[in-house]
């Protein structure tokens, strides 16, 4: 017998892509925020003495409970963002009976470390100040980064979220 252990282990930097969403599961009562964040990568191509940009890349991020009410106080459209969790793979049933799955993020951590500033070129983007103050950014003195996700089971799965 092995004692290989495997690890699930997610770490990405990137721009939220919408104001998070936040529900109540229906069966269990637990709260859910949900919301896409960007990543970008490139390289450098020396033959054309230039930055070359690949696609952006889209990811479902979730959060449950203490972590998806603090998700929805202090996470904005086009803020930087730094996700810890697990990578998870849902298949369902749709209401036509079509197999159907999708692939998230289900959030342990989440910090903050730039916000989207007012005005910003390109952007219409106008924080809700009273709502996104009392979230703590990355480097604030005695502002641990705030931790959450599923406690036990996953019967939080209840329904598609995205």
């Amino acid at each position: 017998m092995s004692h290989v252990r495997s690890l699930n282990r997610v770490i990405l930097v990137g721009r939220a892509g919408k104001d998070p969403e936040v529900t109540v599961m229906p069966n269990s009562g637990q709260q859910l925020a949900k919301f896409s964040l960007a990543t970008n990568e490139g390289y450098y191509d020396k033959n054309s003495n230039a930055w070359k940009d690949l696609p952006t890349e889209w990811h479902n991020i979730i959060a449950w409970r203490a972590l998806a009410q603090k998700v929805e106080k202090g996470v904005g459209k086009g803020d930087m963002v730094l996700v810890e969790g697990s990578i998870r793979t849902r298949k369902w049933k749709d209401k036509n009976g079509q197999d159907r799955s999708t692939t998230e993020i289900t959030a342990d951590n989440i910090i903050v470390l730039d916000r989207r500033k007012d005005g910003a070129a390109g952007s219409s983007y106008a924080p809700d100040r009273s709502r996104r103050d009392a979230f703590p950014e990355a480097g604030s003195q005695g502002a641990p980064p705030f931790m959450g996700g599923p406690e036990g089971d996953e019967a939080g799965f209840e329904e598609d979220p995205f």
